[in-house]
């Protein structure tokens, strides 16, 4: 990546996380011409509109990682570099859904629930798979849609998938253009009702069945953390991650618990028992790990029953998570580092910033300085710290109100939810895979079916073969040169096998011909070989005298004539056996040229001897040549083969 003097330190290319889903909507048609205060005004009237029918859903509902958020784009006139699309007036959002892969499909769900509340908006959805609605529903796609062919040609629209076909827009669809097919009410560009149906399967009863994916349970934790959840019930979503993605610096907080064990004047911190929700992922990742509780954690003993015990140990995986999540956030905030810092870091050693440094030198460290200033002054650094320091913010402004563990005491907690879906899955994961074997099944139902069809008319095409004889192409052509012609062109009937001879008054046809040449013309004529010798010995009658004189004159000229032909031949062969214009011709064999009719002669490899050139061969190959370049079109050979009544077989190659 080249560097500039305004811009020594380029952001990297976004690369899509695989947990995250992204999504955008749309509104339709989209506004056009509009001074960017009023296109500002206008997605903000519809971000207002967009949030106000998910918030009952939204207020309830406790996601895995992140929340589904619409926000607006920094600048609605720019290309975005979220949706990495061009300046097209739209919301956005990204959305973190860890090992919860149902969080992801509950995104798609309000996209849907979005769009048939929403007439006039449009929907598209993509993970670091791209289009995974296309995944999921991959057993009922057409042949043509590919990731190739996918980008801008799947949407979200009227609580429906729309695919794009190619027949509409061939190439790679513009985004506008896209946008605007889908809105057009007289192009068809809603998806087969097997993808339409491979997909509701997917969300059929979300949201309102989200919750189902919600455990809640009963723990034992410090005050301080009690008053957190119950202060911020969202929060428990990053203590999980915490604890789920600690590592052994994170684990020195968790051996001081410096902020939940102690109260704000430095006294302990008591126990209470609390309820809290989590969803069912964050469940299995804090009961799946086993996590010794750090020295000076009050925990009950074994003895007052197991029952107790679970709690106080949820509970504290819990307390830890907390502090190791507020403690990291702290830090990297102080210290403006983190994941974007360690990303942005790692591009700049890719393009060749650090090269020929040693780590640890002068020259390294002012290059380091240089690049932490110029993060410093990024609107990247700025939203990192803003996002790293969000939770911090907000428990210390919970922990820095007055509270007790009196407000924890004598009330009626929920009971906690039956965990046997963690150990008793085995059901639902043969009802998944049933499901997919059934997919599997239909789908090669259809495959088979398919191939039945295509075997059917190979075999008709087979079939169709043996009933052809290249024969009939030889007769054919040769009655087809024995009919005469005029200058009209020549008579061919539509069927040859009801041919029928074509009569030609050979008198008036001579007279004809010596009304333009003269009378030497018909002199010519006797001698001409141009037509069939029993048809003019029978057909023309001659005068006997002159008859005489003409086979007086032509035998003194033909043994000329014959004399001339024999040593012109010697010569022709002679000239042409250098040549390789005996491979352009198929010849009989040698042994049976003498058994062959009348025909041309080609040179022979052997002996300079001359052998006879297969007449009827070359021309069945040359036609059956002719007509299989044309590719089922229509040409010279097709018209021609199918005015003699002649029908070829499908090309067994092509079928």
């Amino acid at each position: 990546m080249a560097t500039t003097a305004s811009n020594p330190f380029p952001f990297p290319s976004r690369r899509s996380p695989d947990d995250t889903l992204f999504y955008a909507v749309y509104r339709l048609p989209p506004p056009a011409d509009l001074p960017p205060p009023a296109l500002l005004a206008s997605l903000r009237s519809l971000h207002l509109s967009l949030l106000s029918h998910l918030a009952p859903f939204l207020s309830s509902h406790l996601f895995h990682r992140d929340p589904f958020t619409l926000s607006l784009p920094t600048d609605p006139a720019s290309p975005c570099a979220l949706c990495a699309s061009p300046p097209v007036p739209h919301l956005h959002g990204a959305l973190r859904f860890g090992d919860s892969l149902p969080d992801e499909w509950l995104a798609v769900s309000l996209l849907f629930a979005l769009t048939r509340a929403f007439p006039n908006l449009a929907a598209r959805a993509w993970d670091s798979d791209g289009e995974f609605l296309l995944i999921e529903a991959a057993f009922a796609l057409p042949r043509w849609l590919d990731p190739d062919t996918a980008p801008n040609r799947v949407f979200i629209f009227r609580g429906e998938l729309h695919i794009l076909p190619p027949s509409l827009l061939p190439e790679t669809p513009s985004l506008e253009a896209a946008l605007a097919a889908v809105y057009d009410d007289s192009v068809d560009t809603r998806a087969p009702d097997a993808v339409q149906a491979a997909i509701q399967r997917r969300i059929a009863g979300l949201p309102e069945r989200a919750a189902e994916n919600l455990h809640t349970a009963r723990v034992i934790v410090p005050a301080s953390v009690a008053k957190v959840l119950n202060e911020e019930p969202c929060l428990i979503a990053r203590a999980v991650e915490g604890f789920y993605d600690r590592d052994i610096d994170t684990m020195k907080h968790a051996a001081r618990m410096e902020r939940f064990l102690k109260g704000p004047g430095g006294e302990g911190v008591e126990m209470v028992r609390t309820s809290v929700r989590m969803t069912r992922a964050m469940y299995a990742q804090l009961m799946q790990q086993n996590f010794q509780a750090p020295r000076g954690y009050l925990m009950p003993r074994r003895e007052e029953g197991p029952e107790k015990w679970m709690e106080a140990e949820l509970g504290m995986k819990i307390a830890c998570g907390f502090e190791m999540m507020y403690q990291e956030r702290r830090c990297q905030g102080e210290e403006v580092k983190g994941s974007t810092w360690e990303v942005y870091r790692k591009s700049l050693e890719a393009t060749g910033c650090f090269e020929g440094l040693l780590p640890g030198s002068k020259e390294y460290k002012r290059v380091m300085e240089d690049a932490m200033q110029y993060y410093k002054s990024s609107t990247l650094f700025s939203r990192a710290r803003e996002i790293l320091s969000e939770p911090v913010r907000r428990i210390d402004e919970i922990l820095a109100m007055p509270y007790s563990a009196d407000e924890f005491k004598g009330i009626d907690l929920p009971p906690s939810d039956n965990d046997s879906w963690l150990y008793g899955g085995e059901d639902e994961l043969n009802a998944e895979l049933h499901e997919r074997q059934k997919e599997m099944e239909e789908y090669e139902a259809v495959k088979k079916h398919r191939k039945s069809q295509k075997q059917s008319v190979a075999s008709s095409s087979i079939s169709q073969t043996d009933e052809f004889k290249l024969g009939e192409i030889t007769e054919s052509m040769q009655e087809f040169v024995r009919k005469m012609s005029s200058f009209e062109g020549a008579e061919v009937p539509a069927n040859r096998r009801d041919m029928e001879s074509v009569d030609l008054d050979v008198n008036q046809f001579f007279k004809a011909m010596e009304s333009v040449l003269g009378g030497s013309s018909h002199e010519q004529a006797g001698r001409d070989g141009g037509f069939n010798r029993k048809s003019s010995s029978s057909d023309m009658d001659f005068d006997d005298s002159d008859e005489e004189n003409d086979f007086d004159e032509e035998s003194g000229d033909k043994n000329v004539a014959d004399d001339f032909m024999e040593s012109y031949s010697d010569a022709l062969n002679k000239e042409l056996s250098s040549t390789t214009i005996k491979k352009s011709f198929a010849r009989a064999p040698l042994s049976d040229a003498n058994n062959e009719g009348p025909s041309e002669m080609d040179v022979s490899a052997t002996d300079g001897e001359m052998t006879p050139v297969d007449v009827d061969l070359n021309l069945v190959e040359s036609i059956l040549n002719s007509y299989s370049s044309q590719q089922g079109l229509p040409g010279p050979a097709s018209n021609l083969l199918g005015l003699m009544g002649v029908k070829v077989p499908q090309d067994g190659k092509k079928s």
